[in-house]
């Protein structure tokens, strides 16, 4: 699919909030290039930081959950780190204008990134990718989320309960300070938690404590690293009936230009080899070869 031109340098002029052409072949006006000003920082499980950004109104209120933002992470007039990180969005604030990114530092990019401070300017590209879906039969949703990727489950869930869904919420991490706090979810949501050191919650990982649910689940949903992915299929499998419920997940994959240009980001699939940037990063769990 032929993409928008697009720069992958980013922009310094602030663009103005009217339709544009879209990057990847999306709905006009949702996908663009855009400065953005910090507006806060938080600390939040442990090492991690809420980042929330400015954005123009009409970005804001065509977002879907799951979706993902590509961020210049280098000072203007440098090339170093020379690539965009891509970051799904945490939340988003339709009354302020405004995202919340999760960043944790795991490189120079996101290290750069989590320095950030309030007043800071952000090159920003997005929305970008496809995005999770509620079926409309779907009521009772099951979430996992592996440390980081809690992120866009955040999002997700907010929507399920503004939609009055039934939602059981399941987080691993290493340790109890990795974990999300209970009142960064609805109080509507089941939370349950699972700690490798045993810190909290289950001792052992999240997959662990999800066979009781799945039974119970219409849709599953799972965003963490590829290793959790196997797991989560191998305990899934033998509990669905007629492949059902579903899962859905996101993928983690080093997304540079965000338009299916690069290729960095392809995923194989039962149906070849798909850029995830563009055809996903959401995907059915049955579609992907892990």
């Amino acid at each position: 699919m032929p993409a928008a031109p697009v720069s992958m340098f980013g922009s310094s002029a602030k663009e103005p909030d009217v339709p544009t052409r879209t990057a990847g072949g999306g709905m006009p006006g949702t996908s663009r290039e855009f400065d953005s000003e910090v507006l806060s920082v938080e600390r939040i499980m442990g090492d991690a930081i809420l980042l929330t950004v400015s954005a123009p109104p009409s970005v804001v209120a065509h977002l879907r959950s799951g979706q993902f933002f590509n961020i210049v992470t280098r000072f203007s007039g440098s090339f170093d780190p020379l690539l965009r990180r891509p970051y799904s969005v945490y939340r988003a604030h339709v009354e302020t204008s405004s995202l919340t990114f999760l960043v944790r530092a795991f490189g120079r990019g996101s290290a750069w990134l989590a320095e950030r401070v309030p007043g800071d300017r952000l090159a920003m590209l997005g929305p970008l990718g496809n995005s999770f879906t509620i079926p409309g039969r779907a009521q009772r949703l099951l979430m996992i989320a592996g440390g980081v990727g809690v992120a866009p489950l955040v999002m997700l869930s907010d929507d399920a309960v503004n939609q009055k869904r039934d939602v059981v919420f399941v987080m691993g991490a290493a340790d109890e300070a990795g974990l999300l706090v209970p009142s960064e979810l609805s109080s509507h949501i089941e939370y349950v938690v699972a700690t490798d050191d045993g810190s909290r919650g289950h001792h052992g990982l999240a997959t662990e404590v999800i066979g009781d649910y799945v039974p119970w689940a219409d849709q599953i949903y799972a965003c963490g690293p590829e290793p959790m992915y196997r797991t989560l299929r191998a305990v899934v499998d033998p509990l669905r009936i007629n492949r059902r419920p579903r899962t859905q997940i996101s993928v983690e994959r080093g997304m540079a230009c965000g338009v299916g240009a690069c290729l960095g980001c392809v995923v194989e699939t039962t149906r070849g080899m798909i850029a995830s940037c563009v055809k996903g990063p959401v995907f059915d769990l049955d579609q992907v070869v892990l």
